[in-house]
């Protein structure tokens, strides 16, 4: 599942599978594990909070042994981490915003969710290039419909994002498809500018009298650590994030983002993009990613 890069994705089960098998439980203990933790990214924030629910359980349950320790961790870390899948209303005609800067692989995500969704689970969908400020995106968009065979509504550089929304639903029901993929803009929105365009997509897809079923999904790059964080607070805040899609994950290191935005955000993760072909996007399995991640 994890893809190619075993020895980077290694680095933080290595070091704390070597931790656990070689340190002592004493007053240092818990400094040191914090050390590990945030050294994968895992935020000061969520360290502590982490440390303090790990030492709240030792003290509990009186554990003595390392393994016991690290067994209480992977608690921790499972509850830590929210996986989600995205379902389809049956009932409704299904809208994917898509969001994310540049630079996370945000188009491919969306052609490779449009292949899941697509091929694995047979919806009929329609890909919406409504990221309008570049014109090398509604381009690429339509270099990947063409690919997969999804058609893709798209209108001229400059356009108005939510106009081709409009489109993409209007054909969508015309053609009784039950998924409508948008891409949107991926420079670094301000809030208001990113809350404005939203709002006016959601207006729009209200104009139809239809039931409508939308959900905002990030993409974020497996391998930016703390600024994917970063990047899904913002977000998160502005709109209000359902979902999560990480790429790159195939070159996944450390880890800690996940965590993070789990146990502070509370933004489930959905898929993970494991390789460069089209099929190769998958659910999100929070156990494998726990268990390798402690390595057990």
């Amino acid at each position: 599942m994890f893809g190619k890069n075993k020895k980077q994705r290694t680095t933080f089960s290595s070091r704390i599978k070597e931790f656990f098998s070689s340190v002592s439980i004493d007053d240092a203990f818990f400094e040191k594990l914090e050390d590990i933790l945030i050294e994968a990214d895992v935020g000061a924030a969520t360290t502590v909070s982490i440390s303090d629910e790990l030492q709240d359980i030792v003290r509990t349950r009186r554990l003595k042994q390392n393994d016991e320790i690290l067994l209480a961790l992977k608690e921790i870390l499972l509850s830590s981490v929210i996986a989600k899948p995205i379902l389809i209303d049956d009932e409704s005609l299904n809208i994917f915003i898509v969001l994310g800067v540049n630079g996370v692989g945000k188009t491919t995500s969306i052609a490779k969710l449009a292949t899941y969704y697509s091929k694995i689970k047979k919806i009929e969908t329609i890909l919406a290039a409504a990221d309008t400020f570049r014109a090398a995106a509604i381009d690429q968009l339509k270099f990947h419909g063409e690919k997969i065979d999804i058609p893709v509504i798209a209108h001229q550089h400059g356009s108005d994002p939510a106009s081709v929304v409009y489109d993409a639903i209007e054909s969508a029901l015309a053609k009784n498809k039950k998924l409508v993929i948008a891409d949107t803009a991926g420079r670094m929105h301000t809030k208001s500018n990113l809350i404005g365009e939203l709002q006016k997509i959601v207006r729009v897809s209200q104009k139809f009298n239809k039931p409508i079923s939308i959900k905002k999904i990030l993409v974020l790059d497996a391998t930016t650590g703390q600024n994917g964080f970063a990047q899904a607070t913002v977000f998160h805040e502005a709109v209000g994030i359902d979902a999560i899609i990480l790429s790159k994950y195939d070159s996944l290191a450390k880890g800690g983002t996940i965590i993070s935005i789990g146990k502070q955000l509370s933004i489930p993760v959905a898929f993970v993009g494991i390789g460069e072909k089209y099929e190769d996007l998958v659910p999100f399995d929070k156990e494998d990613f726990i268990n390798r991640l402690v390595g057990r």
